[in-house]
């Protein structure tokens, strides 16, 4: 039974090799700008059937060794650009978005900003807030958060950020109890369009400029305005 598991594996893997050598990555019979086309074709045919943002490592496979995925991408984004949807990075890969102009058309066409770049997750101005300093200071405790606030971040309003997959749990704090800390995810840069948290507004700029500052926040010293809104919001607790 065993030998038999071991031979199905290995024929799906000879297929597999057999498929990759009969797919014609190179297209060398082709003219250079045909075969350009070819690979700008395939490239954008995957990423608008994929349901994820499609990784430059995916697009690798369907195109020649000499291909630049960037340049490929730099072409298609240039033939969309008269068109009501674009071409993005995001989250580590690419993936087709409608532009920001056709959300009303999209949501009262659907009720929602499907296919757009709307959030997908109903956000409070709160969570938008305790996600950003997660984003910036991560790993980061509960305890570091409702430091930032002046007021306890609960572990019911941790669990919705948990259970919405914006974030994660991440190594335990080496202070004293080792509290888990938290970090975000991949959904997390998919919600806010972000390829990577370096694309995150620079934090040194927003130090520089004094809106933002870890210490500061740790003090509880933060902007009056966002202390008073975060105060009156009830769904910290």
């Amino acid at each position: 039974m065993a030998e038999a598991v071991r031979r199905r594996g290995k024929d799906r893997s000879d297929d597999r090799r057999s498929g990759d050598r009969l797919f014609d990555r190179e297209l060398d019979h082709l003219p250079a700008e045909a075969r350009w086309r070819e690979w700008m074709h395939r490239v954008e045919a995957t990423i608008f059937a994929a349901s994820e943002p499609v990784t430059r490592e995916t697009l690798a496979r369907i195109v020649g060794k000499s291909c630049s995925i960037d340049l490929l991408i730099d072409d298609i984004r240039e033939e969309l650009r008269g068109r009501p949807y674009d071409l993005v990075a995001v989250a580590g890969g690419f993936r087709h978005l409608t532009r920001p102009a056709y959300a009303d058309a999209i949501r009262s066409a659907f009720g929602t900003g499907v296919g757009g770049n709307e959030r997908s997750v109903d956000l409070t101005q709160s969570e938008v807030l305790v996600l950003m300093c997660i984003g910036y200071f991560q790993p980061i405790t509960r305890g570091e958060l409702s430091s930032f606030f002046g007021k306890e971040i609960s572990r019911d309003f941790i669990g919705h950020l948990r259970g919405a997959g914006l974030i994660a749990s991440g190594p335990r704090s080496p202070t004293p109890g080792a509290p888990y800390t938290y970090v975000t995810t991949k959904e997390f840069l998919l919600e806010f369009g972000l390829d990577t948290l370096r694309d995150l507004p620079d934090f040194e700029a927003l130090e520089d400029a004094g809106l933002l500052s870890k210490e500061k926040l740790l003090a509880g010293d933060i902007l009056p305005a966002v202390e008073t809104e975060m105060r009156a919001d009830d769904e910290f607790s």
